[in-house]
């Protein structure tokens, strides 16, 4: 493992848990009656990724000192809105 990817894995420990409560609000937010929803909330857990942008707003939350139970509904919208860029553009783009 290099350097910085160790340093990445250290740094992604220190959120862990709040990246946790992001994928509860995710799971939550897209209950739904239609299967699509179900399966694009599916994807964004399982599937992961590296989830740059809730992992950059928990961290810079921290620094400001809001412990606000919102921030986890923020990241949330965050990765809600980068995963629908990327469906459109798949959709759409073709």
């Amino acid at each position: 493992m290099s350097a910085s990817s160790s340093g990445t894995t250290a740094a992604l420990a220190l959120i862990a848990n709040d990246m946790r409560e992001v994928d509860k609000v995710i799971g939550a937010r897209l209950q739904s009656s239609v299967a699509l929803v179900g399966d694009v909330a599916r994807y964004i857990i399982v599937a992961g990724g590296k989830r740059l942008r809730p992992a950059l707003l928990l961290p810079m939350c921290g620094a400001l000192d809001c412990r606000d139970a919102r921030r986890f509904n923020l990241a949330a919208v965050v990765e809600f809105i980068h995963t629908a860029t990327l469906l459109h553009d798949d959709v759409v783009g073709g």
